[in-house]
């Protein structure tokens, strides 16, 4: 069993999937930084000057945070389509890669035209 594991993981599935949280993760804190102190205050101006992350309902001693709500929102909708276009890109590389060449035969030289004659010649008229 334990062979089965590291042979699973050797292969390639899991480092890629191993690099691709990694990166994932530092690719959240690039799309945090940009939502929260890029877009989200364009927006609060655009809208009346309203800060996002201050948006909050109070029901009795609870605190519900409808601001951080819409940055979270926000932020996973970036995620979303930057995830949709690299998903889009690389089946795109797939469908080309896909595309077997198309093989074109030479055109038989003048003699394999004659040969191909004399042979069916031989072939029409046996002795």
């Amino acid at each position: 069993m334990f062979k089965e594991f590291r042979d699973f993981a050797i292969k390639g599935n899991m480092v890629d999937l191993a690099i691709g949280v990694i990166i994932g993760a530092a690719f959240g804190g690039i799309v945090s930084s940009l939502v929260d102190d890029v877009f989200m205050p364009i927006i609060g101006i655009l809208i009346g000057g309203i800060d996002f992350s201050g948006i909050a309902l109070t029901v009795g001693s609870a605190s519900i945070n409808v601001g951080l709500f819409i940055n979270a929102v926000v932020k996973f909708l970036i995620i979303a389509f930057v995830l949709f276009m690299v998903v889009k890109g690389i089946n795109s590389l797939k469908r080309e890669a896909a595309k077997e060449p198309v093989e074109t035969t030479p055109a038989p030289s003048k003699e394999e035209v004659l040969l191909t004659e004399i042979r069916d010649l031989l072939r029409a008229n046996p002795r």
